[in-house]
């Protein structure tokens, strides 16, 4: 055991082999059982080896040969590409300790505000007594499964997932820990001596491809890259690997590329050449919160390879295609929709004005933003920037300067929409601690306060500005957002300093009134053993809708300032709003607050889009009658990257929440379909549908409600 730091421009683990020197033995005989070579993908054992083959569109076979036998690597031969390789696993494992002050009741895995990096931690490295090998099909799919993988306290198994048809294979440590209280970050990769590098290919933080010779006297190196890829070109092709595009990141404030890969040889006379993805223990803002572990879960610690017969170029740019170029389609009808941005725009150009600094035509994030074709932007402003509670001489001069920069950086295909993370007169305090966080939208450029003096009027004209609103109770708040025809809603629900909202103001009347949209979903806590991100948000859409009133979850990010060299699109969701036009900045963006509130859109991280979500003929957010059977017609049009794993239709009558699994195991990379399905829905509420693929990216819909 060792305990090493990270966050360095060094690589931080020692790669060191999987396999270790055990006494001889006979060898392990893999169990076929769960296993038909009908699903398309062949296994044979030859000896001690395991020969996997498999189709692959477009050119010729896929193969993997695994080695049973100890004391040799566990890779013989990856695609003809590289051979005699070894996973390399390092796990670095801490305490997870809830925020001071939490309900006792409140599970301390259900937490963002920690740093597990600030107290003692220690970093174990893997090692694989080969003890079995399983082989099981799921569709046209096939696990390998070796074991006993162990690092410290966590034991699992290290398994190969091939798809037909696809070059991509998954590879994960499927582990899990007894011990309580276990929070973790790793590193993970492949390592093996004269292997048959080449060459290694990614693109820099600038967008530059950057190619350099394999050289196995070269030290470790953690890499900025963008798009999270790096590829190894070897003797009949290339394999590049690449995390989960999302849930490879736990969440944090601030989006620094942290170096997410790695390439060398290891420290201490280690003769292994390897590469990798890593993560950043300390990485990330005030709050570095990692993954949690609890007792008897298993932690699917993955990444993906993806096998070319080309240059490593060619991989690379093979990669992308699985998130789309790392940018949002364009889908008809539809306006792609962001929230949740503390980007400190107006107090910047505040900033740059006192310096007699001309501001730039488009700023760094502008561009970013566009590059991923986000159309909406929606900013939460004077997050501890800027004066919110001045009573105006301060604050009305800096929401001057947000509209302006708003006015100015959009344009017919951007609109970047004022807004604040407002946490003010609404909510209901838990005991000694905040009401809760919550977003405000407005159609249009609207000024007011947070504080009113008394005898101060709530409305008055203040040259040259014009109409100001004072708020200093609930009811001016209401009265405010209800005049402007605005719209709020819970930020960062059951978690951070919402932990208890909107739970306990959902008796509320301005929660009950259409002006309180719901809240907005994040994948936050991160737990690799979870089948879906954001589970907390998402039961709370349940929960909302089986309370009655008629509430919406769009996605949240939640980041502070980015530029280019960010990593983004690994913290990203969108919201695909039922609007076919973007509005104008001058005409306000009354549009986008009515799709919001009709509920007329769906939320994806990007590589499955819902094109078509329909229950009796009805959208989401629409009301469908339910015939005297109680059978009502369900169509999905789906279209992914990655393989999908599962769909749920979800339902509610007011108490119960009930879920049809469709398992989707049959599906390939790059797919579309058409899903039909004819589910008994009497006695319930409302019903909504989500999708899953082995990435762990979704996508989800709002409810339907239901009228009997």
């Amino acid at each position: 055991m060792r305990k090493h730091e990270f966050g360095c421009t060094r690589l931080a683990v020692i790669l060191v082999p999987l396999v270790l020197a055990w006494p001889s033995r006979a060898s392990v005989v893999p169990d076929f059982t769960g296993y038909s070579a009908d699903a398309g993908i062949t296994v044979k054992a030859d000896g001690d080896l395991l020969r996997i083959a498999w189709p692959i569109a477009g050119r010729r076979d896929g193969s993997v040969i695994l080695d049973l036998a100890d004391g040799r690597p566990l890779i013989d031969s990856l695609d003809g590409v590289l051979r005699s390789l070894d996973p390399v696993l390092a796990l670095t494992v801490g305490s997870r300790v809830a925020p001071a002050g939490r309900p006792p009741t409140m599970s301390i895995w259900n937490t963002f505000f920690d740093n597990p990096a600030k107290r003692p931690f220690t970093t174990d490295l893997a090692t694989l007594a080969k003890k079995s090998a399983t082989v099981k099909n799921s569709g046209p799919r096939t696990t390998v499964s070796i074991g006993e993988i162990r690092a410290g306290s966590f034991t699992g198994e290290v398994c190969f997932t091939f798809f037909a048809g696809s070059p991509l294979v998954q590879l994960e440590a499927v582990v899990s820990t007894r011990e309580d209280g276990r929070a973790f970050v790793f590193d993970l990769g492949l390592a093996g001596a004269n292997a048959g590098w080449k060459a290694f290919a990614w693109t820099d933080t600038e967008g530059r491809r950057c190619q350099v010779p394999a050289n196995e006297s070269d030290g470790d190196e953690a890499l900025a890259v963008r798009h999270r890829m790096l590829a190894c070109e070897g003797a009949r092709g290339s394999v590049a690997i690449f995390p989960p595009p999302h849930q490879f990141f736990f969440p944090v404030d601030i989006t620094t590329n942290n170096r997410f890969l790695w390439r060398g040889r290891g420290h201490q006379g280690e003769k292994r050449f390897g590469f990798g993805i890593r993560q950043d223990a300390k990485g990330g803002g005030n709050f570095v919160p990692w993954f949690n572990a609890p007792p008897g879960t298993k932690q699917r610690v993955g990444m993906f390879l993806l096998l070319d017969p080309g240059p490593a170029d060619h991989a690379l740019d093979e990669a992308l295609r699985y998130t789309r170029g790392d940018r949002f389609a364009d889908l008809p009808g539809m306006t792609t929709f962001t929230s949740h941005y503390h980007m400190a725009v107006a107090m910047t150009a505040m900033e740059q004005k006192k310096r007699g600094i001309d501001p730039p035509p488009v700023p760094e994030f502008v561009k970013v933003f566009k590059d991923m074709n986000v159309q909406a932007l929606h900013l939460g402003e004077f997050h501890g920037d800027g004066h919110a509670q001045d009573p105006g001489p301060q604050r009305l001069p800096e929401m001057q300067m947000m509209f302006s920069e708003c006015s100015r950086l959009s344009d017919g295909n951007f609109l970047l929409i004022p807004g604040e993370e407002a946490n003010t007169h609404l909510g209901i305090p838990f005991p000694g601690r905040h009401p809760g966080h919550w977003m405000l939208l407005f159609p249009r450029p609207v000024y007011w306060t947070m504080v009113r003096a008394e005898g101060q009027p709530f409305e008055e004209n203040v040259a040259p500005i014009g109409k100001v609103y004072h708020v200093g109770s609930r009811d001016d708040m209401v009265r405010l957002i209800k005049e402007e025809h605005g719209l709020a809603w819970t930020a960062h629900a059951r978690i951070k300093a919402s932990s208890w909202t909107p739970d306990i103001f959902r008796h509320e009347d301005f929660y009950k009134d259409d002006l309180w949209l719901g809240a907005a979903w994040k994948s936050m806590p991160a737990d690799l053993s979870r089948e879906r991100l954001g589970e907390r948000c998402l039961d709370l859409l349940d929960d909302m809708s089986n309370w009655g009133d008629r509430k919406y979850l769009p996605g949240e990010v939640d980041v502070f300032k980015i530029d280019h060299t960010s990593e983004l699109y690994g913290h990203m969701n969108i919201n695909y709003l039922r609007l076919p036009k973007l509005p104008r900045y001058q005409d306000g963006w009354q549009p986008v607050l009515d799709v919001l509130r009709r509920g007329a859109f769906f939320t994806t991280t990007g590589e499955i889009l819902l094109k078509d979500f329909t229950v009796g003929g009805k959208q989401s957010g629409e009301t469908a009658r339910l015939p005297a059977t109680g059978e009502v017609p369900v169509r999905i049009e789906l279209a992914w990257t990655f393989p999908l794993r599962f769909a749920e239709i979800i339902s509610g009558d007011g108490d119960r929440v009930f879920r049809e699994r469709i398992e989707l195991g049959d599906t390939a990379a790059f797919g579309t379909r058409v899903l039909q399905a004819q589910p008994n829905l009497a006695g319930r509420k409302w019903v909504r549908f989500e999708v899953w693929d082995v990435a762990g990216n979704g996508a989800y819909t709002q409810p339907v409600w239901i009228t009997h």
